[in-house]
């Protein structure tokens, strides 16, 4: 299907709303250590800005951004990204 068809197909279900996830980090924690957590608590992570996340649309893996600092927080600027069709 010719890459006109397929959005032309997927604007049908433009408004439908998608689970976005960005992979900060993932790691192994102590059972005591996750017992200590409290309201407050941080677990630091590795991350910065100009480091490499992994970007998934409904689960599936659709491409990599780059952590940026933001006036009020951070974000991620997509350094690459392929929707599967």
């Amino acid at each position: 299907m010719p890459v006109s068809s397929t959005l032309d197909a997927a604007a049908l279900f433009a408004d439908v709303p998608v689970e976005v996830e960005i992979d900060l980090d993932r790691r192994m924690m102590r059972l005591r250590d996750i017992l200590a957590l409290t309201t407050g608590s941080i677990i630091a992570m590795p991350k910065a800005a100009g480091d490499y996340l992994d970007i998934y649309v409904a689960g599936a893996p659709v491409g990599r951004g780059e952590v940026v600092m933001l006036e009020k927080g951070v974000g991620v600027r997509i350094t690459m990204f392929e929707a599967k069709a």
